[in-house]
């Protein structure tokens, strides 16, 4: 009962996989959920505890809470790690792309820390919500996953406030380039429908869904092994930036004028 607990969503592949083993590192008894448990197999050998769990089916997000209450009896970390991104022009985005990324990228992990919230508040535990540069920098052709990625930002800017008074701690995480199986994901949901306006942008589109994955891109294991000091600082910052680009990502929107700003997108989309 003493050994803390974290809870994170997403641990099939990539970031959050890297961080249930960071976690195991750390001395945590680790639920690791995934959608797919037999993808899980490789932190169930070190001691975790496979959870099956689409972050979208509120029976299974219920079930995930009851499980902890009954087992662990507490929660220390949240870290809503899971994450969809459909690319593609806005206009080419129809009602059930909007309606799926802000349901996987907003309201679920709202609805897990609301699950989860009475063990958190017992045990005093920090919830870290992973975002995006992309929720400060908006770039052509991922406008619907930037705009999830905001809205989770300010959604955690005000959980932050309000869960103070309970010793609930909010940490978001601006990742920049990380190495993950995103692009990959990203590239098999863009929307670019054969009569769109942008066809001839196709080749672009494509590669804004890959421009986290290149040579540059930090590594997922290093990325968790940032995030947990973070974590385990008592004197943790309210958003932490992490990876390569971080930093220059959200420098652009902050002190760039926004007609300089459009215009470097532009070209670098080729929208002159």
């Amino acid at each position: 009962m003493n050994q803390e607990v974290a809870l994170i969503t997403g641990c099939s592949t990539g970031i959050g996989q890297a961080l249930a083993h960071c976690c195991l590192d750390a001395g945590y008894q680790v639920w690791a959920t995934a959608r797919d448990p037999q993808t899980l197999a490789p932190l169930v050998e070190r001691g975790a505890i496979a959870v099956t769990l689409d972050v979208n089916n509120a029976e299974q997000r219920l079930a995930c809470a009851e499980r902890l209450r009954s087992e662990a009896g507490r929660l220390d970390l949240l870290i809503n790690n899971a994450g969809y991104g459909a690319m593609g022009p806005i206009m080419d985005a129809d009602r059930d792309t909007l309606l799926k990324q802000f349901d996987t990228n907003v309201f679920a992990p709202l609805q897990l820390v609301r699950d989860t919230a009475d063990l958190l508040r017992d045990s005093k535990g920090l919830i870290v919500n992973i975002g995006s540069v992309s929720g400060v920098t908006t770039t052509p052709f991922s406008g619907v996953y930037c705009a999830s990625k905001a809205a989770l930002h300010a959604i955690s800017d005000a959980l932050r406030m309000e869960l103070h008074p309970f010793g609930v701690g909010v940490l978001t995480v601006l990742p920049g380039a990380i190495a993950s199986d995103f692009g990959n994901n990203a590239s098999a949901a863009i929307t670019l429908s054969e009569t769109s306006w942008f066809k001839p942008w196709e080749k672009a589109v494509q590669a804004r869904a890959k421009a986290s994955q290149n040579a540059q891109s930090t590594s997922a294991a290093d990325f968790a092994k940032e995030l947990l000091g973070y974590v385990k600082n008592p004197v943790r910052p309210e958003q932490a930036l992490i990876g390569h680009s971080a930093r220059s990502m959200v420098r652009l929107k902050r002190w760039l004028p926004l007609s300089l700003l459009d215009k470097r997108m532009r070209k670098r989309f080729k929208l002159e």
